[in-house]
């Protein structure tokens, strides 16, 4: 076989039309070996001979996509100097587009023999036992698609799993279902349509491994946080299992997503490997640079930094691990098409030496890229490290998960002890996080339940958590959900309980589609989705986490597609600018008041009443203060909403006519929309039952 010299950028294996070039960057490395798999996977390895700039580089004409390969880096094997080069074990190309197979989970892919411990050196070669790189097609049809760069504050975020939301629906053929052409198909299309949400936000789709301790005890990484390929998309996902189509199925997916007016989102995992900690396998970067790749233990670099409890995290000071992410995120964008990233445990991207920084290299490169920082960019804001809990604290071109936000609508609609200052606070956009930082409303995501803990269903029917099934005598998983059960553990017959249950959903929904900011849909809430009472289901990839489509609820699918059209229709939900309180035509009226159940206006005093369960809230819907695209003002119906957490029922006195003088009921969460209702004059009294949200119009 001819061998050229080849060049050192792009990195990864690039096809040209006539051949591929090679090209893999290690300080370390003494010899790095070139491993080309046949079609019978036979094995040739091929000595790079080529160094520059630490890049060792080849090019070998008439390699075409679809070509298996690997590499063997040797070098030094000295893990107190956190070195660990192996060359009987294959690695993946960083820069793979493509990624074929799964990990046989063999002793060989550990590169110390497990009788002698870690730093022991493994001569069995791993290659039978882990995926292959492959040249991918770069070539794709992307006739008429476009980013559709949806503004923010129009923005309805649907976090779903490629799988989950494929893999029981009855309108996708069998199949197809689990797969990211499932997720295309029409039926999955139309859905989302008719709900009325504007992107997806994919659990993980990078390739990722499961782990061994996970398939020992029969499960496997349902949600696929410990990524291994930072260009490949999951190949498990792909209907079409040879290589070169997996990209093309991901990247139809995309364009019939976005033909639909649906964004996409990634979830994103750049804090952590699959290789794990000093006992974990090696696959990729832990043999081709350890020391380089991964934070070491600054005493004993045998040992890794763990900010994220999955065993390493990335070093994100050293220049080619920042390139390496950049060369990601970029890529996705530009030959993936997609629309946006959520970044999983943001906070440990952010860590200089120990302590997390602001204004790390990380974030001031995104800041600047004329790429990346033009999409959508949300930080999941913590860590496990110490200091790690960051919301309110990214970069202005970041938005966030807004965690205040979920645990205090968590808190409040169950009855607890929080004041009403805080959730007054978190409703109106969290101003008091952003607002310092020239951020907007739309920086805080606002949710109410993730694909981490319970989902809406189980929240308001399980006190405590129920794991067994994760194996690990329900140890596993947060113990501090802000749950309630509404008076029994679990399913119940008790129509009562099931009543609340129901108003419940209803009122979470409602807050969450009403507040400023961008609302996030946990998919599968709005058809009741249940794990019967796991909070931590990420090795459930059965029917514990994918959505049981036979049994939705229609009646909270209804009444969360009419309440996503109503955020829609109503531009006053969905400000580009804080509330200021600031006097529109009078004294007495203001872009937003707050008012006690009597209908006066909420003194300073009020706002620390601990046992306080019930406010009003009015928006003036003339006070919108910025224009659309054209430049014409925005206009819209005022509102009153009344939101009662007390476990009793009360009435509510509205306030006097200079509020206005008549309105119309829209909706109760005690019994649904209201589509004939008569109107309520100012300063009469409106029933709210006990738990329940109100939401009256303007006339």
């Amino acid at each position: 076989m001819k061998v050229w010299p080849g060049n050192p950028y792009p990195l990864g294996a690039t096809y040209d039309g006539a051949g591929t070039n090679f090209s893999l960057f290690s300080e370390i490395a003494e010899r790095v070996e070139l491993c080309l798999f046949d079609h019978g996977d036979r094995e040739t390895r091929i000595e790079m001979q080529e160094v520059t700039g630490y890049c060792w580089h080849a090019y070998l004409p008439g390699v075409e996509p679809g070509q298996r390969y690997g590499f063997r880096v040797h070098g030094p094997w000295k893990p107190e100097e956190g070195h660990r080069c192996n060359p009987a074990k294959l690695l993946l190309d960083p820069y793979a587009k493509a990624i074929e197979g799964q990990i046989e989970w063999d002793e060989a892919v550990f590169p110390y023999r497990f009788d002698d411990g870690p730093e022991s050196l493994s001569e069995s070669d791993s290659a039978p036992f882990v995926p292959r790189s492959v040249v991918h097609q770069p070539h794709f049809d992307w006739s008429g698609d476009r980013r559709l760069q949806r503004p923010w504050h129009e923005t309805i975020i649907y976090e779903t799993h490629v799988k989950g939301f494929t893999a029981r629906h009855p309108d996708i053929p069998e199949d197809l279902r689990g797969t990211y052409a499932g997720l295309a198909h029409p039926a999955a299309i139309n859905y989302l349509r008719d709900l009325g949400v504007t992107a997806i936000e994919l659990l993980p789709v990078h390739q990722f491994i499961h782990d061994k301790h996970l398939v020992d005890k029969g499960l496997r990484n349902y949600w696929g946080y410990n990524s291994i390929g930072y260009f490949a998309p999951h190949n498990e996902y792909a209907a079409d299992q040879r290589p070169a189509a997996v990209v093309a199925e991901f990247k139809q997916m995309v364009q019939a997503l976005h033909q639909a007016g649906i964004e996409v989102i990634l979830d994103v995992v750049y804090n952590h490997t699959g290789e794990g900690n000093h006992m974990g396998p090696m696959l990729c970067f832990k043999g081709i640079d350890n020391a380089y790749y991964y934070r070491t233990v600054e005493d004993d670099k045998r040992y890794y930094m763990d900010y994220t409890g999955t065993g390493n995290s990335l070093h994100m000071r050293n220049p080619h691990v920042l390139q390496l992410l950049m060369d990601s995120l970029r890529y996705w964008v530009l030959e993936m098409h997609v629309d946006g990233f959520r970044f999983d445990l943001a906070s440990t991207l952010a860590r200089e030496l120990h302590d997390v920084d602001r204004l790390s290299v990380f974030f001031n490169l995104i800041q600047q890229d004329p790429v990346i920082s033009q999409v959508k960019l949300i930080a999941e804001p913590w860590d496990v490290g110490e200091g790690g809990y960051q919301v309110g604290n990214f970069p202005p071109v970041w938005a966030e998960w807004n965690g205040k936000y979920r645990d205090c609508v968590r808190d409040f609609w169950p009855g607890r002890d929080e004041t009403l200052g805080e959730f007054a606070a978190r409703f109106t956009g969290s101003s008091d996080l952003y607002e310092n930082t020239s951020r907007l409303p739309f920086a805080s995501i606002n949710f109410i339940t993730a694909h981490d803990g319970f989902t809406l269903n189980d929240l308001v029917s399980y006190d405590h958590k129920h794991n067994e099934a994760n194996g690990e005598d329900n140890r596993d998983g947060s113990d501090h959900d802000g749950s309630w059960n509404c008076g029994v553990e679990g399913p119940t017959e008790d129509g009562e309980i099931l009543a609340l249950r129901a108003r419940q959903q209803r009122n979470f929904l409602t807050t969450l589609l009403l507040s400023q900011g961008v609302p996030m849909l946990l998919g599968g809430d709005e058809i009741g989705r249940t794990q019967q009472g796991n909070n931590n289901a990420y090795c459930q990839d059965n029917e514990t986490s994918w959505f049981d489509w036979d049994n939705a609820d229609g009646e909270l699918l209804d009444f969360t597609r009419r309440l996503i059209r109503y955020f829609h229709d109503h531009p006053v939900f969905r400000r580009r600018r804080w509330f200021q309180g600031r006097e529109i035509h009078g004294p007495e009226i203001t872009d937003i008041a707050w008012f006690t159940f009597d209908g006066q206006q909420m003194e300073e005093d009020h706002w620390g009443e601990w046992f306080a369960k019930s406010l009003g809230v009015y928006l003036n819907g003339k006070a919108i203060p910025n224009p659309n695209p054209k430049g014409e003002p925005v206009t819209d119906d005022s509102f009153y909403i009344i939101f009662n957490a007390h476990y009793e029922p009360l009435t509510f006195t509205l306030p006097d006519v200079s509020w206005g003088e008549r309105w119309v009921m829209e909706l109760d969460t005690a019994q649904g929309w209201v589509d004939e209702a008569q109107s309520i004059e100012a300063g009469e009294q409106v029933e709210a039952e006990a738990r329940s949200l109100v939401v009256l119009r303007q006339e």
